[in-house]
């Protein structure tokens, strides 16, 4: 029987991505936030609500069942390598949002008006074009200093 070599502990590992995969990944990741709080617009008014405004209606497990896909997008948010000062924020607006919520009709009110979803991913979105950004100029800094 072998046995496992347990002198060196692994910690997760973020695989690195192409700047097109990481845009095509963010692409998918506004999809889903966009169906989460504001896929179904309230006759006669200007409000948007998502499948998480509705699933919170449900009285109890509603707010907890609409904070997993939100989990979720923090989790890719570190996998496509966002800063922790990203994820911690994208992980205050998801508390706020699962936390406040879950007040009878206040929270439901919120969760129409605060589309936390959407913020996680406007900061993600503006957090990894810096990277982005950092990574090309780097790689024109070196192109500038092979050629010499």
């Amino acid at each position: 029987m072998a046995s496992l070599d347990h002198s060196h502990p692994t910690k997760p590992m973020r695989r690195r991505r192409t700047d097109a995969e990481i845009t095509a990944e963010v692409a998918r990741l506004e999809n889903l936030a966009k169906t989460l709080d504001a896929r179904f617009r309230i006759p006669l008014t200007g409000f948007r609500v998502g499948l998480d405004g509705l699933i919170g209606l449900i009285p109890g497990v509603g707010d907890t069942l609409a904070a997993l896909p939100s989990a979720y997008l923090i989790t890719r948010g570190w996998q496509l390598g966002a800063k922790k000062r990203t994820l911690a924020r994208m992980s205050v607006n998801t508390g706020l949002d699962w936390m406040l919520g879950s007040i009878p009709i206040v929270g439901d009110l919120f969760d129409i008006g605060f589309k936390g979803n959407l913020r996680n991913v406007r900061l993600l979105q503006s957090d990894l074009r810096k990277g982005q950004a950092a990574r090309a100029a780097q790689g024109g800094i070196a192109a500038e200093t092979h050629r010499d």
